[in-house]
């Protein structure tokens, strides 16, 4: 298994924070998200325009993050994507049963 990679306190964790993910310091911003719009096609430079109260540099860090610790930020996105279509899957069946 592989380890968590530290690169410095640009990314942290907290526990009270978006439940213990890896966000950029001083924000709320998870690296997950930044991970989403840069697979979306966004550059960084795209991406520090939508969310104006981050730097490039914090964009960039949230960037290396996930390039050192893929295999934990796409576990994290496949299991919100399954938990997505179970939630979509009930609500369908719900609405099935109800007529």
């Amino acid at each position: 298994m592989r380890t968590t990679a530290d690169i410095g306190p640009l990314i942290t964790r907290s526990p009270n924070i978006r439940r213990g993910r890896p966000h950029i310091a001083g924000t709320g911003v998870t690296v997950r998200r930044i991970a989403t719009w840069y697979k979306m096609g966004l550059s960084p430079e795209e991406i520090a325009d939508e969310i104006p109260h981050l730097t490039l540099a914090q964009v960039y860090a949230a960037l290396t993050y996930y390039h050192a610790n893929r295999d934990e930020i796409e576990a994290d996105l496949a299991a919100e994507e399954a938990a997505v279509e179970e939630l979509e899957r009930q609500h369908v069946h719900a609405r099935q049963r109800t007529g």
